[in-house]
C-alpha cells in the first residue's frame, strides 16, 4: 500500500487499548443486566472534544464476566456485527477509576465488528445495539488483558477494564468496485482487474510523466462521497510507470484490502488528493508524480528516486 507517513488511526489510539488483546477467543456471552454499572454515572461532556465524566467509587467495577449497559439508546439502524463502525471510546481501571485512554479529544475510530484480532466481549456488546447508541461494557481479565494487565495503559493485572463506547456510524463494506463503468481516456495507462489477484496496469508506450496527480475514475460508485478524515477501506494495485511491474497489492495481504484515514496526511499525498471527494464503490486509476508520491528519495527497492506510480484503486468502504 502507498506507505503511510505517519501511525494509522486505528495504531495510534486504538490498537494499543484493544486490538489483539484476547485474539482467538470465541466471543463471550454478554450479560445485558447491568449488575455493578447500575451505580456509574456518566455525565455529558463540555464539547464533542471532551471525554464525557465516568464516575464510579474505585475498586466497584470487578466482574468475571463480561457486563454491559445501554446509557442512552440510539435511534439508527440495528447493527448485525458485520459492518464497519466508527465510534468514540474512552477506558477507565475498574480498579482505580482512572482513565486510562480517551478517542474523545482526538479522532473517532474505526473498528470491524467481524475482526477477530478485536477483543470479543467488547465486539459482542455492540453487536446488537443502534447507531446513536452510548453504552457502557465491562470486561473481566480474562476476556481483558489476562493477568499479565497492560502496564503501558496502566492495568494491572487481574483488573477489570471499563470501556465507555458512543457508536457515531456503521457501513457494510463491498467486495468489489460497483457502478457505472466510464470510457477510458486515451494515453493514460489501461487496467485490468481478475478479483483475488494484482491488477494488470499496462503502461502506453507513448506514456509522458504528468505534472501534477491524475485522478481518473474507471467505475463510478453510487455510495457516499469520502470525505477528509474518514478511514478507508480499498483494494489496490500499484506499478511504476517506469517499468510497469506491480511493487505492491492488496491482493497479497490475507484479508486482501488495506484501511487507513484518508485525506489527513497518513498516506503519499497522490492518495489524499485522488480519494476524498470520490464516491465508494468507485474504482479509480492514479497517476501519481513523484513529488507527490515518494519525491527523490524513492522507496527502495522497488522504487526509484522520482517514479511516477499508478495506481487502481476499489473503494470499497468510507467510515
Amino acid at each position: 500500500m502507498p506507505k503511510p507517513r505517519s501511525p494509522r488511526l486505528v495504531a495510534t489510539v486504538l490498537a494499543a487499548a484493544i486490538s489483539l488483546a484476547a485474539c482467538g477467543s470465541d466471543a463471550p456471552e454478554t450479560d445485558t443486566s447491568s449488575g455493578v454499572l447500575d451505580d456509574v454515572t456518566v455525565s455529558e461532556a463540555a464539547d464533542d472534544e471532551t471525554t464525557p465524566e465516568v464516575t464510579f467509587e474505585p475498586g466497584s467495577v470487578a466482574v468475571e464476566e463480561t457486563e454491559s449497559r445501554v446509557v442512552t439508546e440510539g435511534d439508527g439502524s440495528e447493527l448485525t456485527g458485520s459492518e464497519l463502525i466508527s465510534f468514540d471510546f474512552a477506558i477507565f481501571s475498574g480498579e482505580t477509576a482512572e482513565e486510562l485512554s480517551s478517542s474523545y479529544p482526538q479522532t473517532p475510530v474505526g473498528l470491524d465488528l467481524a475482526d477477530e484480532n478485536v477483543l470479543p466481549g467488547l465486539t459482542a456488546s455492540i453487536t446488537g445495539q443502534n447507531v446513536g447508541s452510548r453504552l457502557l461494557v465491562a470486561l473481566p481479565p480474562a476476556e481483558a488483558f489476562g493477568e499479565q494487565g497492560n502496564p503501558q495503559l496502566g492495568i494491572e493485572a487481574g483488573d477489570t477494564v471499563l470501556f465507555l463506547v458512543d457508536i457515531l456510524a456503521a457501513v457494510t463494506p463491498l467486495d468489489e468496485a460497483t457502478g457505472a463503468a466510464v470510457e477510458p481516456v486515451d494515453g493514460l495507462p489501461t487496467v485490468e482487474v481478475t478479483p483475488g489477484e494484482p491488477a494488470t496496469i499496462t503502461i502506453p508506450e507513448d506514456f509522458k510523466d504528468p505534472d501534477e496527480t491524475v485522478v481518473q475514475p474507471l467505475i463510478t460508485g453510487e455510495g457516499p462521497e469520502v470525505t477528509a478524515g474518514q478511514t478507508v477501506r480499498v483494494a489496490y494495485t500499484g506499478v511504476t510507470a517506469r517499468d510497469g511491474n506491480v511493487f505492491d497489492s492488496s491482493a497479497n495481504a490475507a484479508t486482501g484490502y488495506a484501511e487507513f484515514p484518508i485525506g489527513v496526511g497518513s498516506v503519499i499525498q497522490g492518495w489524499d488528493t485522488g480519494l476524498v471527494g470520490q464516491t465508494v464503490g468507485s474504482r479509480v486509476l492514479l497517476v501519481i508524480p513523484a513529488e507527490e508520491g515518494y519525491g527523490e528519495q524513492g522507496s527502495p527497492p522497488d522504487i526509484q528516486g522520482g517514479d511516477t506510480l499508478v495506481f487502481v484503486v476499489d473503494i470499497l468502504a468510507a467510515y
